[in-house]
């Protein structure tokens, strides 16, 4: 779902010996698997992306939660969920962080076998708005039908979001000219007036009103949205069922960090850091809920979403595919 600034660039390794050159699936060194405990890898490749919601997993890396769990993490930074996707199906990394929508247009197209094995996020009111500038001739949901608007990328929980709201609002949304744009890119060609709206989260969204004068036109996360579900890490099937420990501890470390996540003066430092924007922008910025633990009911919502909306052809069973 999310693109990265180039800027964003950070590797943690945080126990043991590193991969060297070799990002294949079961290619770390170190692999054991014994009655004592031991994980199968010692050292796993995490693809993810500059957004708010990966920040439990940046707190896991500076507290030395996976460190704790015997884990060297190694950090992939992917331009968008897609990207993040590809790289694990190409088995480039281990586990991937993405919007849910490409792991289920995957699954559903028999793309890859996935498994989720942490939830990230759902979406909270105000965390997600399509936008546009005071001048322009777009003032309401309605103004849309048509128009060109600004997404990190087509079949993703960008523009599915969008296509939601507009339809809940009787608002054509299949004649929509979408615009695949990084966040940190899609404020200053909204005010360039390359696209006629965006869709932006946070903290790209307090940022582009804050320094654009963008204003908001929707709320993508209220009515049949809210608390949706919007982003999670996923495996292959083979990699979650071959490391059993691994993926556990990776869990284990997760859940830790989201709990302290709770608390947004934690959460703060690590925005800025990451996603490389002022402090007063990671201050006021609202934040999406952070979760770990997976629900299959709620997140049954997101396939069911893409089903009617024609992304994926066919029903696909979210709670088969949590690890």
């Amino acid at each position: 779902m999310w693109k990265r600034p180039a800027t964003f660039v950070a590797v943690a390794v945080v126990a043991v010996a590193s991969m060297g050159g070799c990002g294949l699936l079961g290619g770390s060194t170190g692999s054991t698997s014994d009655a004592s405990g031991t994980l199968e890898l010692s050292t796993i490749r995490v693809a993810i992306l500059p957004t708010i919601d990966v920040a439990p997993f940046h707190l896991a890396v500076e507290k030395g939660y996976f460190a704790a769990e015997g884990l060297t993490v190694e950090v992939d930074n992917a331009p968008s969920g897609q990207a993040s996707l590809t790289k694990l199906i190409g088995r480039d990394v281990d586990i991937a962080y993405s919007s849910y929508t490409p792991f289920f247009v995957a699954q559903s197209t028999k793309t890859a076998d996935l498994k989720f094995v942490a939830d990230a996020s759902a979406a909270a009111p105000r965390t997600t708005m399509v936008v546009a500038m005071p001048n322009s001739s777009v003032k309401t949901v309605q103004d849309l039908a048509g128009r060109r608007i600004a997404v990190t990328g087509t079949n993703t929980i960008s523009d599915t979001l969008v296509n939601s709201a507009m339809d809940a609002r009787g608002v054509d949304y299949r004649a929509v000219r979408w615009v695949p744009l990084p966040f940190p890119d899609t404020a200053p060609a909204l005010a360039r007036g390359d696209v006629d709206a965006a869709f932006l989260t946070e903290p790209f969204l307090t940022q582009a009103m804050r320094s654009f004068g963008a204003v908001p036109i929707v709320d993508t996360a209220t009515g049949r949205t809210q608390n949706l579900p919007t982003a999670g890490y996923g495996s292959l099937s083979s990699f979650v069922s071959g490391n059993p420990k691994t993926v556990a501890a990776f869990q284990r470390a997760m859940r830790k960090a989201t709990d302290e996540a709770a608390d947004r003066r934690v959460i703060e430092p690590l925005i800025v850091k990451f996603a490389k924007v002022d402090p007063s922008v990671a201050a006021s910025a609202t934040l999406l809920t952070f979760r770990s633990a997976m629900d299959p009911q709620e997140l049954q919502r997101v396939p069911d979403l893409l089903l009617e909306f024609g992304i994926i052809k066919s029903r696909v069973d979210a709670a088969a595919m949590v690890a």
